[in-house]
């Protein structure tokens, strides 16, 4: 009976896999945020990929696009609780600065990074699962906060060597204020019915703000003209406006006001900010953020007030290929190439011996059809780009040497060198640590361990 040839699985649409080709772009990303968030001094948080929905559902609000539409919710087969994959994270760290009272003892400054899930159409920059990096201040109320996180993007924008993305900055005031706004601003917009599309239409009683943000050409002179949230602000919000911006130009931060920048969640207040790019289509968000101060009272918690942002990383990865291009795969130092049972055999013992001092290592494993000629290793060793080939055979083995070939020397002909086995760690860390061409920012002095 003919077998049926089984079909391919296939990834999720919008979900994509990182290859390892693409990781090292990732963990140059990683590293530098790392570096600059603890230059800060933010610590790291790391919370749950699934939380209740509820949480979702009260912290954004439920009348944002997110909870209507873009949630990948479920009930849990085992108890029927209602569970959401998470579509951003602010919620769920303060979920848990609540829950384990983290800021009991003082203000907390918080960073973390992960995937988040959000149900819509895939396209360039927006994807279903995708990754942010954000931080959260949590129980600090001044402006200078806010410019601390502001000037924290710039830093990492130029240790990532980004130079085109633009700064946005607004007030959107407190509750009070928002909503003498609001109330005014529905009056505008109910005046000039007839100019407004369905989805405004639709946003008109829950989320009159939110028209304020629509991309509809058709619509801009009438928002250009509705009423600006700037002229509402009392005498604290402007302030702590006035505050923001001063620092921000003390420390030569460029930056626009915009008057129709919000946020879509419903728990911000005061300020909020975007860093813009030009370079990446109608996705040109790339970091958003700002003051929510009514949060964790929403949450159950004693009134505190915080303030953070979240950062798309594929987007900015995308700014990154353009503006750095490919970045190779992390070079071993070593590769081992061996043939014979005695020569496998001190290969391993070599390999462990170059890691214990921090050398990177790959040793030559069999594929099928066995473990490959010399010259066939040879091309495995070149292609691996490792900076030396570590050659082990009946010769070598007999004379307790091993050969060492230098496989980025420019001179052919003086390359290879014959060394004692109980030399060849000294030999490579000499010829390594002293290659300035050669990235060893993984060798540390001094780093040498003892478990053999």
């Amino acid at each position: 009976m003919a077998e049926h040839k089984k079909e391919k699985i296939l990834g999720v649409k919008g979900m994509n896999d990182v290859l390892p080709d693409e990781a090292p772009l990732w963990e140059l990303f990683e590293n530098t945020v790392q570096a600059v968030l603890r230059s800060y001094g933010y610590q790291q948080i790391r919370t749950p990929i699934v939380e209740p929905t509820a949480l979702f559902a009260r912290g954004l609000g439920a009348v944002t696009d997110i909870v209507e539409k873009e949630m990948y919710s479920f009930t849990d087969s085992m108890n029927g609780d209602q569970l959401t994959l998470r579509p951003e994270s602010t919620a769920g760290v303060v979920r848990s600065v609540l829950e384990h009272n983290l800021i009991y003892d003082g203000p907390k400054r918080l960073w973390y990074s992960g995937p988040m899930f959000r149900h819509e159409r895939p396209q360039r920059g927006r994807y279903r699962q995708f990754h942010q990096v954000g931080a959260e201040a949590v129980g600090f109320s001044g402006p200078d906060i806010d410019a601390e996180l502001i000037m924290m993007c710039q830093r990492l924008w130029d240790d990532l060597g980004l130079s085109d993305i633009r700064l946005e900055i607004n007030s959107i005031g407190d509750a009070e204020e928002r909503n003498r706004h609001r109330a005014d601003l529905i009056t505008y917009f109910e005046k000039n019915s007839e100019l407004l599309d369905a989805e405004a239409k639709r946003r008109l009683q829950s989320n009159p703000l939110r028209i304020l943000d629509t991309k509809n050409p058709a619509m801009q002179d009438l928002v250009n003209q509705a009423p600006k949230l700037l002229d509402y602000l009392g005498d604290a919000s402007r302030a702590h406006f006035d505050g923001l911006q001063r620092l921000l130009n003390a420390n030569n931060i460029r930056f626009t006001i915009n008057p129709r920048l919000v946020r879509g969640m419903d728990y911000y207040n005061r300020t909020v900010f975007e860093w813009i790019t030009d370079h990446l289509g109608s996705q040109g968000t790339v970091c958003g953020g700002g003051r929510y101060d009514p949060l964790i009272e929403i949450f159950g918690g004693k009134p505190s007030p915080a303030v953070g942002f979240a950062m798309g990383v594929e987007r900015l990865l995308e700014l990154m290929r353009a503006s750095t291009g490919t970045i190779s795969a992390g070079q071993c130092d070593v590769y081992l190439v061996h043939q014979g049972d005695a020569a496998q055999l001190q290969a391993f013992i070599m390999g462990e011996r170059l890691r214990d001092a921090g050398l990177d290592v790959v040793l030559h494993c069999a594929a099928p059809g066995g473990a490959g000629s010399f010259k066939t290793q040879m091309k495995r060793a070149d292609a691996s780009g490792a900076a030396y080939a570590l050659i082990l055979g009946d010769d070598e083995m007999a004379k307790g040497e091993a050969s060492i070939k230098h496989l980025r020397e420019p001179d052919m002909t003086n390359n290879q060198r014959h060394i004692a086995f109980d030399q060849v760690v000294d030999y490579l860390i000499d010829q390594i640590v002293g290659d300035g061409d050669h990235d060893h920012g993984h060798l540390h002095a001094g780093q040498v361990h003892t478990h053999h």
